[in-house]
């Protein structure tokens, strides 16, 4: 592991970047700004190294996007309608940012923040970052500590273990929003990605992308990805959800338990063929497909991000939890440890 100055925010706040490797060059660099994964390099099939995730080459690059790439996104990943819910009785009210609803934290995420970083001893390269949200922030209940270890593994597995605890019971939904491209950041598209999701199930959205409550089978919908297909096979076809999303930003239902490690998507490159397989302890990923990239964010080898030039899979509790009892509770409560991790595997076919 190695640690260099990524530069100042305006607050004066001093930013370091963590670049962590294996003996198989894989390698991985992390800003303490948002715990950001800056860049993330693997081999193809003829051994050939890329950079597979969107990002920029400065500080200010991250400080004046707004898509969140690669950032620990927080408290609340995804989305919450009207910037409300109840807890015990109270109601809270967040940031709005999304249109009518609270999308990722609030104005001021933990995407923004600055991580206070130190190296893990022993085997793999870890790298633990701690962040505490205070009372009140952004309009969540609670005093929050999180913790979120990265690991780089000898088997090319980018680890992300995240644990919390709080003051006062409040909701939590944790995520990593890197946008991969497996045949390179700056490539113009990414559709061509083959992708397989353990999923039988999807949470349908309203017209303000927050879910309905229904978890609707995915068998004979565009959201089937059961079996693999190209991302951009069915994308453009005429249906609801694929026009309320402008293509796929939708939540599936992880097959298997919530809480143990499995199996939630694979994708495939066919060019290269680099291959990121996820695992997860969560009960939801987000397909995004970057639909709302427009060329004007120029990425870190000097080409524009254009729409759909990469995909998330973004590990987490359902979208507006908090006002869907029938959901999995993304409710700590004071007292409790939250836990939970995402394995990003790499590999070549």
């Amino acid at each position: 592991m190695t640690k260099q100055p990524f530069g100042k925010t305006a607050a004066g706040e001093t930013v370091d970047l963590y670049t962590l490797a294996n003996s198989s060059g894989v390698e991985v660099s992390i800003a303490t700004y948002g715990g950001t994964v800056t860049s993330l390099k693997t081999q193809d099939r003829a051994g050939r190294i890329a950079d597979v995730v969107l990002g920029f080459n400065d500080l200010d690059g991250y400080v004046k996007a707004t898509f969140y790439a690669g950032a620990l996104v927080g408290r609340y990943a995804n989305r919450i309608a009207k910037g409300r819910f109840a807890l015990n009785g109270v109601e809270y009210t967040l940031a709005v940012n999304n249109g009518a609803n609270s999308l990722h934290g609030g104005l001021k995420g933990f995407d923004k923040a600055v991580w206070a970083a130190r190296e893990l001893p022993g085997g793999d390269p870890a790298l633990e970052l701690t962040y505490v949200s205070q009372d009140g922030e952004e309009g969540y209940p609670g005093k929050l500590t999180v913790t979120v270890v990265y690991t780089l593994t000898r088997f090319n597995e980018l680890r992300i273990d995240y644990a919390a605890e709080t003051s006062k019971d409040t909701v939590l939904n944790l995520t990593n929003h890197s946008y991969f491209n497996l045949a390179g950041e700056g490539n113009a598209d990414a559709m061509d990605h083959v992708l397989r999701v353990n999923a039988d199930r999807f949470t349908p959205v309203d017209a303000g992308l927050i879910p309905t409550s229904e978890l609707r089978p995915v068998e004979g919908t565009p959201f089937d990805f059961r079996s693999p297909m190209a991302i951009g096979a069915r994308i453009g076809q005429a249906d609801e959800q694929l026009e309320r999303g402008c293509g796929y930003d939708h939540n599936f239902v992880v097959n298997g338990k919530m809480g143990t490690l499995r199996d939630a998507a694979r994708a495939v490159d066919p060019k290269s063929g680099r291959v990121l397989e996820v695992l997860t302890t969560e009960p939801g990923i987000q397909l995004y497909a970057a639909n709302f990239l427009d060329g004007t964010a120029i990425g870190k080898s000097g080409k524009p991000y254009q729409r759909r030039s990469a995909f998330c899979l973004e590990t987490q509790r359902f979208p507006d939890s908090p006002n869907h009892p029938d959901f999995p509770t993304s409710v700590l409560r004071a007292g409790q440890k939250f836990a939970s991790t995402t394995v990003f595997q790499f590999s070549a076919a």
